[in-house]
């Protein structure tokens, strides 16, 4: 074999062990981002646009007059009125801390109409025709403008129900929203960075623009109440609370199940 001949082989060679490598490359990385797909975690409610009704209520004085068994019989029927319900729910006791709410039903559905079908048969049971409702908010998720990554909202996120809620309504001045949106965002990463550093407290952050009166529904989960109250002392200080037109009534919640709830009502 001519010089020429061998160093045109060898050359053919290299491409073609060059392009083996290659070709190995490609298929492992290939075979590494179907393991990233295949661990990902599948699509939850969080992603999803959810809607969440904050509904509280009054119990009717009568109510306290019933016998106990009565009471415990009409608890167990909302209890599964509930349950036959697609609708995801949470109960919280009111009870002693403020003179215009007792309880505190918190419904979240990708349907309005499911939530409304879930009241009205509540509100046919026996326990039904002794509640009213004092304060209502609606609101619906939407990812978050400001939070770059956000894992979503904490209840649909999958995080466990603490011990505390603490709702309210959130609308800001017409001046925030005029204000340039690399300003907004500068402020708002102060704003968060304080959240940060309270990880007990978990922010559920829900929209109210059009289907409501405020512009946000807050609900943050706790076990630590001081914790929350910290936090909120320390965001009055921060530049983006010059621009808070709203936040109030701010409605604190125990965690307690329906039937226990009820029968713990008088």
């Amino acid at each position: 074999m001519s010089n020429d001949a061998k160093k045109y082989q060898d050359e053919l060679q290299s491409i073609l062990k060059k392009a083996q490598n290659a070709m190995q490359e490609l298929k492992d990385s290939i075979e590494e981002e179907m393991k990233v797909v295949e661990n990902q975690p599948q699509p939850n409610l969080s992603e999803k646009k959810v809607f969440f009704s904050f509904s509280f209520f009054k119990i009717d004085p009568k109510w306290r007059w019933m016998a106990d068994l009565a009471k415990e019989e009409s608890a167990k029927e909302v209890e599964n009125v509930i349950k036959k319900s697609n609708v995801k729910f949470r109960s919280y006791s009111t009870l002693g801390l403020r003179d215009d709410v007792e309880f505190l039903f918190w419904f979240a559905s990708e349907s309005l109409e499911e939530i409304q079908e879930v009241v009205s048969k509540i509100y046919i049971t026996v326990f039904g025709k002794y509640i009213s409702p004092t304060h209502v908010y609606l609101s619906n998720t939407r990812p978050s403008i400001y939070a770059k990554g956000s894992k979503g909202h904490g209840w649909l996120a999958g995080e466990e129900q603490k011990k505390y809620v603490i709702v309210y309504p959130f609308t800001k001045t017409r001046e925030w929203y005029l204000l340039p949106v690399q300003e907004r965002q500068q402020m708002m990463d102060e704003h968060i960075q304080i959240g940060k550093k309270y990880p007990q407290v978990i922010l559920n952050t829900t929209y109210s623009f059009g289907i409501h009166d405020a512009d946000f529904m807050l609900a943050f989960e706790t076990d630590d109440l001081h914790a929350f109250q910290n936090l909120i002392m320390e965001l009055r200080e921060t530049k983006v609370s010059l621009y808070v037109k709203i936040d109030t009534p701010m409605i604190v919640g125990v965690k307690k199940d329906i039937i226990p709830l009820i029968t713990s009502l008088g």
